[in-house]
């Protein structure tokens, strides 16, 4: 696999700063200590090659298996904010980058979304993203894209769900390509975010493979069915259940 050329990363892209690491715990949680230590050269990107404790969506674990992509983006919050501050938004816009950069090395796979913040390839998870919003104005996109690692290695229950890039192509794919293409795409999607945010969901909403299914969304302690409407101008879930259309702005989708 090819070595990371940080200096292209900084050059080609609008990441400032890159701190590379060969293991971190969580990419998210270093941007978290960076942000607390006033980290002001921003966009600031952590990168890992292995993470051992990579974090999802509220206490669910990400593999980072030897081979992934992990990397987090540390910014100013100012310059992702949108008209309401609707977190699903921010996730929708990175998983558009990613999206749109694996979607040409996938030519015979549907590339899509599932709501709000997993990238479906061939059926099965291949990269997932967490929206951590900090205090003093920062906000963090963590993104885990399985790309050079083998679901050999994974463990028994994401067999079933998951997938990589090196499994679907058999072919080792460059970090550094990948990175300049997902984060100019991402620059692009960010400015549309802060511009006209419905045109994010719009994009978002044309690419939802949920779309017709009945998804089991669990919300706090509450469990709601319905089938799937489709992505809202604002970034929502919505679900046509037995009490009619409803919309969501939060939850863990724990059944499709």
């Amino acid at each position: 696999m090819s070595p990371l050329v940080i200096d292209r990363i900084v050059r080609e892209t609008f990441v400032v700063e890159v701190e590379h690491h060969i293991e971190i715990t969580s990419t998210n949680d270093r941007a978290v200590q960076r942000a607390k230590q006033g980290a002001n050269k921003l966009p600031l990107m952590v990168i890992a090659d292995r993470q051992t404790a990579g974090r999802g969506r509220g206490s669910n674990r990400w593999w980072t298996g030897s081979g992934s992509l992990a990397f987090s983006l540390l910014f100013d919050s100012k310059t992702i904010d949108t008209n309401n501050g609707s977190m699903p938004l921010v996730s929708l816009t990175a998983g558009l980058a990613v999206v749109e950069t694996i979607k040409p090395l996938l030519p015979n796979h549907e590339v899509g979304i599932n709501w709000p913040n997993d990238v479906v390839a061939g059926g099965h998870k291949l990269a997932g993203i967490l929206v951590e919003v900090l205090p003093g104005q920062k906000t963090i996109i963590g993104i885990g894209i399985n790309t050079n690692n083998a679901m050999a290695d994974a463990p028994a229950e994401l067999l079933p769900i998951a997938t990589t890039l090196l499994d679907l192509t058999g072919a080792e794919h460059d970090h550094t390509a990948i990175l300049v293409s997902l984060l100019s795409r991402l620059e692009r999607h960010l400015v549309t975010l802060k511009q006209d945010p419905p045109q994010v969901a719009a994009q978002a909403d044309a690419l939802c493979l949920q779309r017709g299914k009945n998804l089991t969304l669990q919300t706090g302690s509450q469990s709601v069915t319905g089938v799937c409407s489709g992505i809202a101008p604002d970034g929502a879930l919505l679900l046509e259940t037995a009490y009619g259309l409803r919309t969501f702005y939060s939850g863990v989708v724990v059944l499709s």
